[in-house]
């Protein structure tokens, strides 16, 4: 498939959709990518997506530099995880999506394209938030009272505590994974184990049961 099949796909996606050369300047930009970035695709072909949307992690640090991780990933053939992003549109807006990455090599010319599809999750974010100050204050409520310790019907293990832990402090599963050095898969079965042991159903709840049993 040569370049222009392959940007003639992107323009009929419904995701924002760019693709990157070798050396990370964009070479494609959507339509879609105009209308969720702002910037036309004459402003940003050529440029290096760094440099244009500025991405930054959950913790607010630059993720995206001029030694993207990204690259390197797809010069060892290793498949590249989606992960959250938060960018910069046009209009200097700060604005969190959720990036797909495909690498597409031409087997005739040995060129290599990293592809990008993006999509808002704005939505997603601001429940995340909701459900961190709902667990800060529920916090702050179990801790002004006097409730009893149970003994749990098993023991926590050591990192289980830290995930329970996290959780009360606020942190995001994405921020969570990322600081135990876990996978997405080995969170939701720490969480399995935790909801087993304590007898609740869901984190928000395990978190409060935890509290309250003063075992984080």
């Amino acid at each position: 498939m040569l370049d222009t099949d392959l940007f003639d796909l992107l323009d009929h996606t419904a995701d924002a959709a760019f693709a990157l050369s070798d050396a990370g300047e964009i070479c494609s930009w959507n339509a879609a990518a105009e209308a969720l970035f702002g910037f036309s695709r004459g402003e940003a072909i050529g440029r290096s997506c760094f440099d244009l949307l500025d991405g930054r992690g959950a913790l607010g640090a630059r993720v995206c530099t001029e030694s993207c991780h990204v690259r390197d990933c797809a010069a060892r053939h290793t498949p590249v995880a989606d992960f959250d992003l938060e960018v910069k549109t046009r209009g200097g807006r700060r604005m969190w999506v959720n990036v797909s990455t495909v690498v597409h090599e031409d087997g005739r010319s040995g060129r290599r394209r990293i592809v990008h599809l993006a999509r808002n999750i704005a939505d997603r974010k601001r429940t995340e938030t909701l459900v961190q100050r709902m667990l800060r204050t529920s916090k702050q409520l179990i801790e002004a009272s006097d409730a009893s310790r149970h003994a749990p019907v098993m023991p926590l293990s050591d990192q289980e505590q830290r995930v329970l832990r996290s959780f009360a402090e606020g942190q995001s599963p994405a921020e969570i994974v990322s600081a135990l050095g876990i996978s997405p898969q080995t969170l939701r079965n720490h969480l399995h184990h935790i909801n087993q042991k304590l007898g609740t159903h869901n984190r928000l709840e395990a978190v409060i049961h935890a509290m309250r049993r003063r075992l984080i």
